[in-house]
């Protein structure tokens, strides 16, 4: 009877967690969250990447060692898991593998960052059938590449100097900015878009919405809005900016579900048709991380949940997109960024073997150490005023085996976990008791 007890309580907190997380959404489009939903049904690694908020209701109620005033308060991705990672252009030009979403980053303990991707490897190794030391030596990796990266980043100057690149990776990473660097922009656009009286315009593809003059008309005062909030250092020069066409589209992915959204043709460096660029406008959410802190420095430093991830992805990125800002709608925070030509994920379909997984997940740690590095005082956001990498490397000090054995422990645990919710999570779902979103 107390195990049924405890199993019912933990039934509901997961519940609770959601609604509280997603009411507002879920009200405006239940359509999209009951496609989430079926999604994170999938499996445990796909209830996983939509769960991020159960995530930090558990996390935030836990002792955390390695948390001083210092380590405690720095810039962190906020979704760190195995299927965040991917390929960019950045804005010098050089194609990076590094973490590539934003939508959850905030302020917070550098370790949640470190769990939640512990975590991510434990629950997708084990789909992989890998035992728990070959989970535990993977986990194990990924830290020690994470903290030698750190200390690297305490001997140099520039920060921003080290990334993932043709040059500096290896194996499926390396694969990965080979697939990137064979994409071009004009076979995207020829995608999603077609020359139509001599010029461009968005395919009516699935998913695609046409506006109405008025909404059209208010999206374009958006846009030209956001203009205001790229940098001067960042800024294009002559006819680039100008619209050619506007579409409107729902989320309905895991992470974008009920999240409006809506994608800007615009003029290129040039009047040529194949360099035109394609925005993306999306309305923000509220990050996970936010819901459990209580700093009212941080949470007011946001104009709204569009600037923040504007914000956060400058501070984490070094070279971030040029075309990144942020805007509002009727009152909501949009944040607005390029839909990249030049984007290549990691096929973990392929990834099955313990020497493969591990190639790849040391350097991820690499990748993790300078978003956090680069997230400092050498960045221009004013949140974080000190070396992040002096804050770690010190909290961490001599006590690294300690270190890696504490997130080894909590991945191993965490997955465990994540794996029963999950089976709560589908029953809870079929069962129709989840309020707002209704499994039929």
């Amino acid at each position: 009877m107390a195990k049924k007890v405890k199993a019912q309580a933990r039934e509901t907190f997961i519940v609770e967690a959601m609604v509280e997380a997603f009411s507002d959404l879920m009200a405006a489009d239940p359509e999209a969250f009951r496609t989430k939903f079926r999604k994170m049904a999938a499996d445990p690694f796909a209830f996983y990447r939509g769960s991020a908020c159960l995530f930090y209701a558990d996390v935030a109620a836990e002792e955390d060692r390695w948390a001083d005033e210092r380590t405690s308060r720095i810039w962190i991705q906020g979704d760190l898991h195995a299927e965040n990672f991917g390929t960019y252009m950045d804005g010098s030009g050089v194609l990076i593998f590094d973490v590539n979403d934003f939508d959850e980053a905030y302020v917070g303990h550098f370790t949640w960052d470190l769990k939640r991707f512990a975590a991510s490897v434990a629950v997708m190794c084990w789909q992989k059938a890998l035992s728990d030391e070959a989970i535990g030596q993977l986990i194990e990796a990924f830290v020690r590449g994470y903290v030698a990266q750190v200390r690297w980043f305490l001997d140099t100057e520039d920060d921003a100097e080290y990334s993932l690149n043709l040059d500096t990776a290896k194996g499926a990473v390396l694969d990965a900015l080979h697939v990137a660097r064979l994409s071009t922009r004009a076979a995207m656009l020829d995608r999603v878009t077609r020359v139509d009286d001599n010029n461009r315009v968005f395919r009516d593809l699935a998913g695609v919405r046409r506006l109405k003059q008025r909404e059209r008309a208010k999206v374009e005062k958006a846009f030209e809005r956001y203009l205001d909030t790229i940098p001067e250092t960042k800024r294009f020069r002559g006819i680039a900016y100008d619209i050619k066409d506007v579409i409107g589209k729902t989320g309905f992915g895991i992470g974008s579900a009920g999240l409006p959204s809506y994608t800007v043709l615009i003029e290129g460096f040039s009047q040529a048709l194949d360099n035109d660029a394609v925005l993306s406008i999306k309305q923000g959410n509220v990050a996970a991380p936010s819901r459990v802190l209580d700093d009212a420095a941080v949470h007011g430093y946001f104009k709204h949940h569009g600037h923040r991830t504007a914000v956060s992805q400058r501070a984490l990125q070094a070279h971030a997109d040029p075309l990144l800002g942020y805007t509002d709608i009727d009152g909501v925070g949009f944040v607005v960024s390029e839909i990249s030509p030049y984007e290549s994920d990691l096929d973990w379909s392929e990834l099955t073997e313990p020497g493969e997984l591990t190639e790849v997940i040391e350097q991820l740690g690499q990748a993790v150490a300078k978003v956090h590095c680069v997230a400092d005082s050498d960045s221009d956001q004013s949140l974080v005023d000190f070396q992040t990498e002096e804050a770690i490397a010190t909290v961490i000090g001599d006590d690294e085996d300690e270190f890696v054995a504490d997130i080894v422990e909590f991945g191993h645990r965490y997955a465990a976990i994540v794996r029963e919710d999950h089976r709560r999570f589908v029953e809870a779902f079929r069962g129709g008791r989840i309020p707002g979103v209704s499994s039929t």
